[in-house]
């Protein structure tokens, strides 16, 4: 069992360095995009030109 746990302890340092998980919070955007601005516009848009 004393050999053991270093055997795994460096598989799964190895797993880590060869295929990282995947950690969402590390691409998670915060907040709405370019596209949700440009597609909302701004009320100075939407308002018609004639008066």
């Amino acid at each position: 069992m004393k050999f053991l746990a270093p055997v795994t302890k460096l598989a799964a340092g190895f797993r880590k360095f060869v295929a990282p998980r995947y950690r969402p919070e590390l691409y998670y955007m915060r907040g709405p995009g370019p596209a949700t601005a440009r597609s909302m516009g701004t009320p100075r848009e939407n308002q018609s030109i004639d008066h």
